[in-house]
């Protein structure tokens, strides 16, 4: 079986700050991070994040507060989707870098 987003996933995961705090239980989040890392690479979004994130909490917690458009977050909230973002722009840095020596 390929796991080739699951290594994406894991490799989002491992390019976070210390300062970022995911959720428990989150192995599909860090899917749809990975999917985004591969569709949009560097030109993923705070809002592509959030929305995500979203998507993904609808499954666990339908009534959560923050499931409202990233621009109807508070700047507070809106910060929390940044260091996710960072990640995913340097797995994408990543990749292309490691198919670039692969050639």
């Amino acid at each position: 079986m390929n796991a080739y987003l699951t290594e994406d996933a894991h490799l989002v995961r491992s390019l976070l700050p210390p300062t970022a705090q995911p959720p428990g239980d989150d192995d599909a989040l860090f899917l749809g991070y990975a999917v985004l890392m591969r569709a949009k690479g560097l030109g993923t979004t705070a809002e592509d994040v959030h929305d995500t994130w979203a998507a993904w909490v609808l499954g666990r917690d339908p009534h959560h507060p923050a499931i409202v458009p990233f621009d109807d977050l508070p700047a507070d909230a809106q910060a929390m989707d940044l260091p996710y973002v960072q990640a995913i722009h340097a797995a994408a840095r990543q990749r292309t870098a490691d198919r670039a020596r692969s050639r």
